[in-house]
């Protein structure tokens, strides 16, 4: 059976503007069912371990799926969100595939984080398949190839875009753009239009846009672990 690990933010604070985020709960829901679904193991594993905080956003009426509503009426996938894995319990080698979803917390812990960047890079340098959702992107910000360069560089990819961080209205929230940070790094970027599914595989590494991206983000794990 093949063993995919998730790992989300434990960051629960929008910057200084008072109000509340986390890990964007579709991000998660919808590819832990299609895994299951194929009969992949699936665990989860949090910064911080324990209860990961969900962004409230995610939570609301105007945007909840089916797979959220699912999500959160089931016990095994809750029990699993409120009893993570703490990153220093973590043995990558147990996993085939490593999955970064989104929410804006990410922006906060997933980058200057020497422990998920070695979590990381076990996955690189055994050339097991990444993937990164939305602002779960920001875990490559850090990133080395096994020959020493920025994993990013010449890399095709994608995130959450700045017009989209524009569009909600957080762009002076965030601590950088993350479009604008993969470019720097030399990432060869991509978009679809704003808050369309959007993703990118180059090789062992697939990236999503953003929450829309989600049901096409899992179809491409599930290919890659095949």
């Amino acid at each position: 059976m093949k063993r995919a690990l998730f790992i989300t933010t434990s960051h629960n604070n929008l910057g200084e503007s008072g109000l509340k985020t986390g890990v964007w709960l579709e991000e998660v829901a919808t590819p832990y069912f299609r895994l299951r679904e194929e009969s992949i193991h699936v665990e989860i594993a949090s910064v911080e371990g324990g209860n990961i905080p969900i962004d409230p956003v995610s939570e609301s009426e105007d945007w909840m799926t089916e797979d959220t509503i699912r999500f959160k009426g089931d016990k095994t996938a809750m029990f699993l969100m409120n009893t993570s894995l703490r990153l220093d319990e973590v043995n990558p080698s147990a996993y085939d595939l490593v999955y970064f979803p989104g929410g804006h917390g990410p922006m906060w812990d997933f980058v200057n984080n020497p422990l998920l960047n070695n979590t990381l890079q076990h996955f690189i340098q055994e050339e097991k398949v990444i993937a990164a959702m939305c602002h779960g992107v920001s875990v490559l910000v850090d990133a080395v190839a096994p020959n020493g360069n920025v994993f990013v560089k010449g890399r095709k990819i994608t995130s959450f875009a700045d017009s989209e961080e524009i569009g909600v209205g957080a762009e002076k929230v965030v601590p950088f753009l993350l479009e604008s940070k993969l470019t720097a790094l030399g990432g060869i970027y991509s978009k679809g239009k704003d808050f369309s599914s959007h993703t990118v595989v180059d090789n062992n590494l697939i990236t999503g846009q953003n929450p829309s991206s989600s049901s096409e983000m899992a179809d491409k794990m599930i290919e890659l672990l095949k």
